[in-house]
């Protein structure tokens, strides 16, 4: 196993990355940390923040659309040739294309019990609008969990090491819902909630790893950081709506914990998570970032609505589904070279 200071991590970037990130190198300065991003001009900048505050740290920058097979696939062969050894996977990338909101739900359920609820799962509030990307497969599917999946699967000899504990932890989702998923279509090509359907097979497959993975010391587990105000957040509503409600949202935090807001906040699940041995963590529990109405932040597990057939089932059609697009684009690839 490696020693502490020479830890090797990969965390996929976004607003909560960078809170991630703070935090680890604050916890331990020494740790190798590897952004993988898509935009590497944001990625150069956020390098450039964390040296600034942590100038000796050792911060490597990665290219990975995890909604591109063929990307996955260059950046994993990128790490395998760069690290010997992969300690921590942070996953978290997700993206919501397109949030339709129902106003007539929004002001309804704004002065309604339901009001927390609504801000902090959009439940009964959001719809999206998917679409089909370069490989075949629906972009949210692609980018929220099956280019993760692939992640893993070419890692694994990083990952999972004789003698050697690696985790990967998926930044889920309180949107994260049952009745969002059908195993029947799991890309959720006929369905309006891509989003929700996407985090809740993360959750499945973070199960399914564990039965798989834990014997050949690959350790997964899930968190939600609670309702956090990120460019995915801002996405959802015009900005004039935003300036509008708020100081209504500081407000209701003072009655709930899961308004985290701030990504400091809404990392506080996957810096507790860094802290624990794996052993020690539940496998089927979702580790939420909460933070009280006076700003103080914790984590707490809460049980997940999995069923662990339909999470085995979940994990062979992924393990089929990887075959066939590794098979198509073997047949893609050779065809650019004939034609060439």
């Amino acid at each position: 196993m490696f020693p502490w200071r020479m830890r090797r991590w990969v965390v996929h970037f976004c607003g909560i990355g960078l809170a991630l990130c703070e935090r680890l190198l604050t916890e331990d300065s020494t740790l190798h940390l590897c952004l993988a991003c898509r935009n590497m001009q944001r990625a150069e900048a956020a390098r450039s923040a964390l040296l600034t505050s942590h100038p000796d740290a050792h911060v490597q920058l990665l290219h990975l659309d995890v909604g591109s097979v063929q990307s996955v696939l260059s950046a994993a062969q990128e790490v395998k040739t760069r690290y010997s050894k992969v300690d921590f996977l942070y996953l978290n990338a997700g993206i919501m294309p397109n949030p339709q909101v129902d106003i007539n739900a929004f002001f309804k359920g704004l002065f309604s019990r339901n009001v927390v609820n609504m801000f902090a799962t959009g439940e009964g509030l959001l719809t999206q609008q998917d679409r089909i990307n370069s490989d075949g497969l629906q972009e949210v599917f692609a980018t929220n969990l099956f280019g993760h999946f692939l992640l893993i699967r070419e890692l694994e000899p990083l990952l999972c090491q004789a003698g050697h504990s690696s985790r990967v932890v998926w930044t889920s989702s309180s949107n994260a819902r049952r009745s969002a998923f059908s195993m029947e279509d799991m890309q959720h090509r006929n369905g309006t909630e891509p989003y929700s359907s996407s985090k809740y097979a993360s959750d499945m497959l973070s199960v399914a790893l564990n039965r798989h993975k834990n014997s050949q010391g690959l350790f997964s587990s899930v968190i939600c950081p609670g309702l956090v105000m990120t460019n995915l957040t801002y996405g959802i509503l015009p900005s004039f709506f935003w300036t509008l409600i708020m100081p209504i949202m500081w407000l209701v935090r003072i009655f709930t914990n899961t308004f985290t807001l701030t990504p400091y906040n809404g990392a506080e699940a996957l810096h507790r998570l860094f802290l624990q041995s794996p052993e020690s963590l539940d496998p089927r529990a979702k580790y939420h970032s909460l933070t009280s109405g006076l700003g103080t932040n914790y984590t707490q597990p809460r049980q997940m609505d999995i069923d662990e057939e339909m999470s085995e089932v979940l994990y062979s059609k992924l393990i089929e589904l990887e075959k066939d697009v590794r098979r198509k684009l073997v047949m893609k690839n050779s065809d650019k070279n004939t034609r060439g």
